[in-house]
């Protein structure tokens, strides 16, 4: 039994007309006669009363009609799904993101038009650090994420660039350190410092460690908080000074001041990454209008 013969049969039983089904769907009447002689002998029952007034549905036929019906429904609602599927209007996808990169921007814009652009694609956000978001994508837990990238890639990864970041310094509001909006590495020589533990992110934390030193400066690090966040509200109880993410500014915590870094520079490419056998067409969809 082929789809062809339940749209014939659902023809002929609409039109109570072999003839007129034959018009219809532009196929000989013998062929549609024949097509629905090898239905009843698959099903096992006559689904006409042949008469000399033209076909009557049985009872048997009036039955499978619902049920022809709702099949070819589904086999097309089936078919509009796959479409929209394979052209990535429809479907899932999981993204990844650093938290303050976010905040305001092109990323917020960017998820926000993606899902103003494609309702049905059902975006699930988790933050994540860089080095998660790149070991979820290489497992295929996420398809995709905002990472602020450091030193390569890993292989099989690849990325399109967002825009790039760089480091400034966060100290409490009470110090006096740094009132007149800028700050030379040097004299920071002495003060107290919160950080992330090195297991965090091994290549952010030597690059900027590098570059303190290479302006003669030795961070005293007394502190070390796994996020950001958690570095900033350690600034903000008074603990330290942190070197973090110029993003942060876009949401300054209490009773925490931003200073510039004159001569101490650590370049934060924010980029999306993303496998390169990558085959969800809603990530195509969304890698193509973020560029």
């Amino acid at each position: 039994m082929e789809l062809r013969h339940l749209r014939y049969f659902i023809a002929v039983a609409e039109l109570r007309s072999v003839r007129a089904a034959s018009e219809q769907l532009h196929v000989t009447q013998p062929a549609i006669s024949r097509q629905i002689q090898d239905l009843e002998d698959a099903i096992g029952a006559a689904l006409f009363d042949r008469t000399s007034r033209g076909l009557k549905l049985t009872a048997a036929g009036d039955a499978y009609l619902a049920e022809a019906r709702d099949i070819l429904a589904r086999v097309d609602a089936a078919n509009r799904l796959a479409r929209r599927i394979a052209d990535g209007v429809q479907g899932h996808l999981r993204l990844g993101f650093v938290e303050n990169a976010a905040w305001s921007g092109i990323v917020s814009h960017a998820l926000n038009a993606f899902e103003q652009a494609t309702p049905h694609v059902a975006l699930e956000l988790t933050p994540m650090n860089t080095p998660e978001q790149l070991d979820a994508i290489a497992a295929g837990r996420l398809d995709g994420g905002f990472c602020y990238r450091v030193g390569t890639l890993p292989e099989g990864i690849t990325s399109t660039r967002v825009l790039e970041q760089n480091v400034v310094l966060a100290v409490p509001e009470t110090w006096p350190l740094g009132r007149a909006g800028s700050i030379a590495a040097n004299e920071l020589t002495g003060k107290p410092f919160i950080a992330f533990p090195r297991r965090v992110y091994p290549a952010y934390y030597d690059r900027l460690l590098s570059a303190c030193a290479d302006r003669g400066l030795t961070l005293d690090i007394r502190q070390e908080a796994s996020t950001e966040t958690a570095i900033l509200s350690l600034v903000s109880a008074g603990m330290g000074a942190a070197i973090v993410n110029a993003a942060n500014r876009d949401r300054p915590p209490a009773r925490v001041r931003f200073v510039e870094l004159r001569d101490l520079s650590v370049p934060l490419p924010l980029e999306f990454c993303f496998s390169s056998a990558q085959t969800n067409a809603s990530l195509k969809r969304f890698v193509d209008q973020l560029k």
